[in-house]
């Protein structure tokens, strides 16, 4: 796709079964827009900061990285992972097909951490975030929808300063 092609928006999931379908579907398409900002974006545009904070497409993918694993694995399944940099400035290890792969491996393992719960009010297993507190896994997973659609849309606007790319 060339700068100038526009990408067509795809519109939002249909309304699941149930409360957990319906946030898991809506997380997952928020994630699926992030991914297609970044994708096919060449290494160099995908570093580089569009805003004077360093905010870069690449560098959301990191943070995105970093949210799965800290709210789904680290803070609600207590599983024993090094506590993850929530940081968007980039090591020269950080190559988009390693970001792109890393930020597939945190979903996936994100989404089979929410298959294996139904109670959307279970406690996450650790307090997190800045209060510390014990969350539930819907609140976990609204958040996350805040978190991914906010960074969505920052990367819709660096990926069209970077190449002039529009939509999904």
């Amino acid at each position: 796709m060339t700068a100038t092609e526009e990408r067509r928006d795809v519109g939002p999931p249909a309304e699941g079964p149930d409360e957990k379908s319906t946030l898991l579907a809506f997380l997952n398409y928020l994630r699926d827009a992030v991914a297609a900002k970044a994708e096919g974006l060449d290494d160099g545009k995908g570093r580089t900061p569009g805003v004077e904070s360093g905010t870069s497409v690449f560098g959301l993918v990191k943070h995105l990285t970093a949210a799965e694993t800290y709210w789904f694995a680290w803070a609600f399944e207590g599983e024993d992972v090094a506590h993850p940099d929530f940081g968007m400035e980039l090591a020269e290890a950080d190559k988009a097909e390693v970001l792109f792969a890393a930020y597939r491996r945190a979903v996936e393992r994100s989404n089979r951490i929410v298959a294996r719960h139904d109670d959307l009010n279970r406690r996450c297993a650790r307090p997190a975030g800045t209060a510390g507190a014990v969350r539930s896994l819907r609140w976990v997973l609204v958040h996350m929808i805040e978190e991914t659609a906010r960074h969505a849309g920052h990367a819709d606007i660096l990926r069209e300063q970077a190449d002039g790319a529009v939509g999904r």
